[in-house]
């Protein structure tokens, strides 16, 4: 069987996902999706909308034959080192193909792109450097280094975010010496940050989660940009939790982990660079919300994204010790879910994964997955007391979902 991986995070699955499923899969002449899924915080440092588990069954409803979690310690992350995990477990479970969404939609001009990079690899990272001491952030210093470089264009527009980290798949694949493939397919219709509807069916994740958290729109006006699966899922988790998951339901307890802190301790939490522990202390002592504690505390250096990953790390209470006991690469394969068609896959394919693959958090005993553990058990408290546990007890206790289809 061949198998074509995908790197998501549906936050939540919309028809724009639904898209780039099928158009990977003929792209790649696939039998099999594998996705490789950010858990419960996501690589812009926040909170998913609803669980890991409820993401995993809208992706096998919607088209997805194997979910594989993406580790902590690469889903709340850079674009780099996000693609680094994600790529060597695409890798690691034998995927011919990675195919990614991005707003150029020509592999050619990647692959240049790539070549270009690394051909000029000197002068782009002296570039970078100049660029960030003119107080500017890190990714607008790339796309500067990269204009200046760059005279022609068959290259790809890196102030893009999908073609960011598609250009950061590529650089993965050739670092790993992967034999996986890349494609791409050109982004339909909405842009990534779109806040608003830009399209009668096609929508960003953006402007979904915008209207589902408006407190003027019904959730019903979001339903003709996700499949009835995704809506009918939405409405049940809400109904039950009587929330979805934002930054918000998280400021008491991160401004607790904050000022409970001193400025010694806060170093030592990973992302917290260049003295701004003092600024986080300060700022959080006087902001009564977390989107008021971010527009105090956002700085031309620093990207809102940068920010909030670096409050994932402080909330969750991850040190800059534990992650740099990480490789590059995935050291396990956490299975979230499969259809028939994953399942008979992974029984033909299980001897030669060249990583473990977990199908129960019980058996599987190494210490690399307790960070996972801990930002679920974070996670859940965004749900209140009461119905939080039922969330952690989820982590230890859900099997793989198993969704039966035909192929």
């Amino acid at each position: 069987m061949k198998a074509v991986g995908i790197i998501v995070e549906y936050n939540p699955f919309h028809n724009g996902h639904s898209y780039h499923l099928q158009a990977s899969k003929e792209a790649a002449k696939a039998d099999i999706v594998i996705a490789v899924m950010s858990g419960n915080f996501l690589q812009r440092g926040e909170p998913a909308l609803v669980s890991k588990w409820l993401r995993t069954k809208m992706a096998l409803l919607g088209g997805v034959d194997i979910v594989i979690e993406l580790p902590y310690q690469f889903a709340s992350q850079k674009a780099e080192t996000f693609a680094n995990g994600a790529v060597s477990i695409l890798d690691s479970i034998g995927c011919q193909s990675l195919c990614f969404g991005s707003e150029s939609g020509d592999i050619s001009s990647f692959l240049k792109t790539v070549d270009f990079i690394e051909m000029n690899k000197h002068t782009y990272d002296e570039n970078i450097k100049s660029f960030i001491q003119t107080g500017v952030s890190y990714p607008k210093a790339l796309s500067l280094s990269f204009q200046a470089m760059s005279s022609t264009n068959n290259l790809v527009d890196l102030s893009k975010p999908n073609n960011i980290l598609g250009i950061q798949y590529i650089r993965a694949l050739k670092q790993q010496k992967s034999p996986v493939m890349p494609l791409t397919i050109k982004r339909k219709n909405a842009e990534y940050h779109d806040e608003h509807f830009a399209t009668e069916t096609i929508a960003s994740a953006t402007s979904i989660r915008k209207a589902l958290f408006s407190p003027t729109m019904e959730q019903t006006s979001i339903n003709q940009y996700v499949p009835v699966e995704t809506s009918q899922l939405l409405k049940e988790y809400h109904e039950y939790f009587g929330t979805f998951h934002e930054w918000e339901n998280y400021w008491t307890l991160l401004k607790f982990r904050i000022l409970q802190s001193n400025p010694e301790e806060l170093r030592t939490i990973y992302e917290v660079e260049e003295g701004l522990e003092n600024r986080i202390l300060a700022v959080a002592l006087e902001s009564n919300s977390f989107r008021g504690f971010m527009e105090k505390l956002k700085t031309k250096r620093y990207t809102w994204t940068r920010l909030q990953r670096m409050c994932v790390h402080i909330l969750t209470n991850t040190k800059k010790t534990e992650m740099a006991k990480f490789s590059e690469k995935a050291s396990y394969l956490r299975l979230l879910g499969m259809t028939s068609c994953g399942k008979e896959y992974l029984k033909k394919n299980k001897s030669h994964l060249s990583l473990p693959l977990i199908s129960k958090l019980s058996a599987y005993k190494q210490k690399e997955i307790l960070l996972d553990i801990k930002a679920t058990q974070i996670y859940s408290l965004g749900v209140g007391n009461q119905l939080a546990n039922e969330l952690i007890q989820q982590e230890f206790k859900q099997p793989p979902i198993i969704i039966t289809k035909e192929r």
